[in-house]
């Protein structure tokens, strides 16, 4: 996990000290949620550190880490659940920063990410919708955007907004009718929570708490925006998402790696001091087939990261199809890795006396969100799939021919 620039190095080297020393001694109990106060306390102590906002751009006050980097990072914050809150690297912020700062005129960054990369104010990116409307099929985009004199109005109903009850400002995603030299298409608007059009609905209460302000409705009401609220340009929106969606579903998997670090540390510190029936939980071949597997669970998630990350930066288009499989390979290894912790600790696995249950619901949902497995298993294939015919098109041997064999 350990980078190899130097100064990228001492930052992971400054981050762990951070984490282990600063962040892990105040963490709040086993499903309580991290209070604003507290909060505040350690984001000033990591600014005095330089440890805060390792991906944000220097001149916003972050540490300007280039994307193919973020993972060691990342996963050195994740190790506590609450560090990448507390070094403002925690979704949805993360992925909000990110997009900012490639498509946002300057203006926008210095309305919208300047205190956003501070910690001075937080966001949410309203795209999800009830149910006809886009979930993991952006395609069923409903929520709309109608072009107006002067600006935009929007109407529509989102839910499941991570963050919304605590953002300052939403990204909204909404469908636009074509207009004079604007495709039909989406249009993504940066819209102020405090808008009179602006409604904060049902509260879900879903199984984790790592990010404030749950996951509520918000319904839009004829909500009028400007026209420098458009982020990018208009009917591009479908596009802009892919900018940001794949590095975010590529950054929780670097956070969540590090809470499966802590929980194989957890397990490991456990079985090398209990025993069963004469021998250490260590000595045991059981144990031992189920702590080798999660090494294995982190050590190619480490390396999927890796690839997915260093593709983002080198081909987006090609990082946003390889950041599926990541997503479906390591939430899937992680929930192995505290599954088997949770296992190997027996019946204090399940408590409140070690925090494996709790990281357990923060993990779980991962499957689901960023678009479910299933979903992404289903892009996988397609594309798979769609290589190989255009390959054999273009002349490639099949394959499922044996060679000689009679017609």
């Amino acid at each position: 996990m350990s980078s190899p620039v130097p100064e990228l190095e001492a930052l992971r080297l400054r981050t762990r000290d951070f984490i282990r020393n600063v962040v892990i001694p105040a963490e709040p109990g086993p499903d309580v949620r991290l209070s604003e106060e507290l909060r505040a306390t350690l984001m000033a102590a990591a600014k005095d550190v330089g440890v805060f906002a390792p991906h944000a751009p220097r001149e916003y006050g972050g540490q300007g880490v280039p994307i193919e980097h973020w993972s060691a990072v990342f996963q050195e914050a994740g190790y506590s659940p609450i560090g990448p809150s507390v070094l403002n690297c925690m979704a949805p912020d993360e992925g909000n920063m990110h997009m900012l700062g490639l498509i946002a005129t300057e203006a926008q960054k210095e309305r919208y990410l300047a205190p956003l990369a501070s910690g001075a104010v937080r966001s949410c990116f309203a795209m999800t919708e009830p149910h006809p409307g886009a979930g993991s099929d952006p395609d069923a985009l409903r929520t709309e955007a109608v072009k107006v004199e002067g600006g935009w109005v929007i109407n529509g109903h989102k839910r499941f907004i991570s963050g919304a009850e605590v953002a300052g400002f939403a990204i909204v995603m909404a469908r636009n009718e074509a207009g004079e030299g604007v495709p039909a298409g989406a249009t993504m608007l940066l819209v102020d929570m405090d808008n009179p059009g602006i409604r904060i609905g049902e509260q879900i209460h879903a199984i984790d708490r790592a990010i404030a302000g749950g996951h509520p409705h918000v319904h839009f009401e004829d909500c009028f925006v400007t026209d420098d609220a458009v982020l990018g340009a208009p009917g591009e929106g479908f596009r802009y998402a892919q900018v940001r969606l794949g590095p975010a579903r590529l950054t929780h998997c670097m956070r969540w790696l590090g809470l499966a670090r802590r929980s194989l540390d957890i397990v490991l510190d456990r079985i090398d001091e209990r025993e069963i029936f004469g021998h250490r939980i260590a000595e045991l071949g059981i144990a031992q087939d189920m702590i080798a597997q999660s090494v294995i669970d982190i050590e190619t998630s480490d390396a999927i990261i890796a690839k997915t990350a260093a593709l983002l930066e080198r081909d987006p288009k090609a990082g946003s199809a390889m950041s599926s499989i990541a997503k479906v390979h390591c939430s899937e290894a992680v929930f192995r890795v505290i599954d088997r912790a949770i296992q190997l600790c027996g019946g204090d696995g399940v408590t409140d006396r070690l925090p494996l249950a709790s990281y357990m619901n923060e993990v779980r949902p991962f499957r689901i969100y960023d678009g479910s497995n299933e979903t992404h298993k289903w892009a996988i294939s397609r594309r798979a799939s769609s290589r190989r015919r255009t390959e054999v098109a273009a002349g490639a041997a099949r394959m499922d021919i044996v060679a000689g064999a009679a017609s």
